[in-house]
């Protein structure tokens, strides 16, 4: 039986003249995004600021995470127009700070890294100055793919830890803790001055005990910027939440992770990958 949606993890529908404009630019231009396809809860509230997280590379997801609604199956081919559709669409909306995701694309060889650099190159040649944070999948440790994402300079590399390690093969069962943990730290050793950036989610029955193990394990690979949230399940075929953790809850985690000396740790119940990503940065010295 599912549990009831506690107060402070719901959010009400914001439908301004902005978010009108948000949809539309995303509708003629033909592109994904994770607030959609992911029922992000903040969507609303980031399109009513003129933003989105671009989604690349299709919206089906060769793996099936337990926690993740957006659709696993056999991937459409890449177009090779998005990256310069999605320029227009930052162009259009007048961004100065976005943000790039993908489903993960295991059927490539390269699991669509130099569709990421292209997007990104292609944002950064509108103005230069304008910053580019990308959501990353693990691209099965391929090294080669995730130079070639590093060699196009993004000012933040995401690539989320989703979990404590127990929970793995109940979660992510196609993923491996060592190997995310293992290309954040790489990441930061290719070249210092990208910011790197991880997230988890609880609720999931994960121990505060664990809950520091992990804040301890990205602080030992080099993680600049931690993302906490409320594991909310999508549909009633997604794994079922174990707990609501209190408000409180989650300002202990913040705490926890300041103590383990993460540099920038946001920590709330609605609290996603991309929530806010603009301020959190424009809060550092980038």
């Amino acid at each position: 039986m599912r549990q009831k949606l506690p107060e402070w993890v719901k959010r009400g529908i914001i439908d301004t003249e902005t978010t009108r404009t948000v949809r539309k630019i995303l509708r003629e231009n033909n592109l994904n995004t994770v607030c959609e396809s992911a029922r992000c809860p903040n969507k609303s509230e980031c399109y009513s600021k003129n933003t989105a997280t671009f989604m690349i590379l299709g919206n089906t997801c060769t793996r099936n995470c337990k926690f993740c609604s957006v659709n696993s199956g056999i991937p459409e081919p890449i177009n090779p127009n998005e990256p310069d559709l999605i320029a227009e669409a930052v162009k259009k909306l007048g961004l100065n700070y976005v943000v790039v995701t993908s489903v993960t694309r295991d059927d490539l060889e390269d699991g669509g890294a130099m569709h990421f650099a292209n997007t990104i190159r292609s944002i950064k040649k509108i103005d230069n100055e304008i910053k580019v944070e990308v959501l990353t999948p693990d691209f099965q440790g391929n090294l080669d793919s995730i130079n070639v994402v590093i060699e196009a300079k993004p000012d933040v590399f995401n690539h989320n830890i989703e979990t404590v390690e127990t929970l793995y093969p109940k979660v992510r069962p196609q993923a491996e803790y060592k190997r995310s943990l293992e290309m954040i730290k790489y990441i930061k050793s290719e070249n210092h001055e990208i910011y790197t950036k991880s997230g988890f989610m609880v609720g999931l029955g994960e121990t505060f005990k664990q809950i520091s193990e992990l804040l301890q394990d990205l602080k030992e690979h080099n993680c600049d910027i931690v993302t906490v949230g409320q594991y909310i399940q999508p549909t009633r075929n997604h794994l079922e939440v174990s707990r609501y953790l209190q408000p409180e809850e989650f300002d202990h985690i913040k705490q926890l992770a300041l103590e383990t000396g993460i540099k920038y740790p946001i920590s709330a119940p609605l609290v996603r990958s991309s929530y806010k990503a603009k301020e959190i940065i424009c809060g550092t010295k980038i």
